[in-house]
């Protein structure tokens, strides 16, 4: 492999990494076109609910993803093998937890484990998934918490995302 061939794969890994995070930061912040931005339009998609293409997917997801006031998308290091070099296969595995406020004023959800079977292609200059299957490998309830009001003797903040345009929320 030549020193520049080794340099364009070392930058497309770097791009789909770039993608992979932006893919979990647009989901936790509810950032529609950024979420957008990590897909193909016609990206072919499948989550088992629901087979289809990205650009019908994503109204889908992001409606799930609203439902739930903490959401949080933790993934590894992706492994990527190109196939061109404007293709490439890529897993990643991830955990994915979801907390919906009760009426009472307690949050519960569920912990998932799972993995990101992707296809990237490199349109122009620009590297975006273009066929996603996830496969979920475990679930685990997350019981019922009470609400969780900063404590005074040790202050944190809590975010609680409920729609779109946070203002902690940054495009990076």
């Amino acid at each position: 492999m030549s020193a520049a061939t080794s340099l364009d794969e070392l930058l497309a890994k770097d791009a789909i990494a770039d993608v992979l995070a932006r893919y979990s930061r647009t989901l936790d912040w509810l950032d529609d076109e950024g979420q957008a931005s990590c897909f193909w339009p016609d990206a072919a998609i499948d989550y088992g609910f629901f087979k289809g293409s990205a650009a019908d997917f994503l109204p889908v997801v992001m409606a799930i993803e609203r439902r739930s006031a903490r959401r949080w998308h933790f993934l590894n290091t992706p492994a990527i093998r190109f196939t061109s070099a404007t293709h490439a296969e890529v897993e990643t595995y991830g955990l994915t937890a979801g907390a919906r406020r009760s009426d009472a004023g307690s949050y519960g959800g569920t912990l998932y484990g799972g993995r990101y079977l992707d296809a990237f292609e490199k349109r122009g200059d620009e590297w975006r998934i273009s066929r996603r299957d996830y496969v979920l490998d475990w679930s685990h309830p997350i019981p019922d918490q009470p609400v969780f009001d900063p404590d005074a003797a040790f202050p944190l903040p809590i975010l609680e995302v409920l729609q779109g345009g946070h203002p902690q929320y940054r495009a990076i």
